[in-house]
């Protein structure tokens, strides 16, 4: 059992004999969804770390989007859970880029792309080729693609 998935077992016991609901059935759910990645094709496979952290950022991305529908939807003791739910989750992730991090790393990659003749709002496939592997995992593709959008318009 790789070391992430091995973690957030022991943390679903101990949340389990404190009796905390909240955090013991957002990690029944995620390692749920572990399991499911983990048989989905043709053989079971293990994750690795990496993979499992895939897994557990799309449940948290799922998370917020479920808090923003359920705000507007009028249902504010529900959209409070799914927050709750992704802050339980936000603890196994990688710290999050702060948006003037983000920009920076943004502004360098838009500077090897105009060095490699790419110009303009059609650059912006090159500029995301060499953001994403940098900030994997610590930021999410919408932030990502707002600043760079942000930057080839201005």
């Amino acid at each position: 059992m790789t070391t992430l998935k091995s973690k957030l077992q022991e943390d679903l016991n101990a949340a389990i004999k404190e009796r905390d609901e909240l955090r013991s059935s957002t990690l029944r759910l995620t390692l749920a969804a572990i399991t499911k990645e983990e048989v989905a094709g043709k053989k079971k496979r293990e994750l690795s770390d990496d993979e499992v952290q895939k897994v557990i950022t799309r449940e948290a991305k799922k998370r917020r989007e479920a808090a923003e529908a359920f705000a507007q939807g009028g249902r504010p003791e529900q959209s409070e859970r799914e927050k709750a739910e992704g802050e339980v989750l936000a603890q196994y992730l990688p710290q999050q880029l702060s948006d003037e991090e983000l920009d920076a790393i943004v502004a360098q990659a838009v500077e090897e792309a105009k060095a490699a003749g790419a110009e303009g709002p059609r650059a912006m496939g090159a500029v995301m080729k060499i953001v994403n592997p940098k900030v994997a995992g610590q930021a999410e593709g919408g932030r990502v693609a707002a600043a760079v959008k942000k930057l080839l318009a201005g």
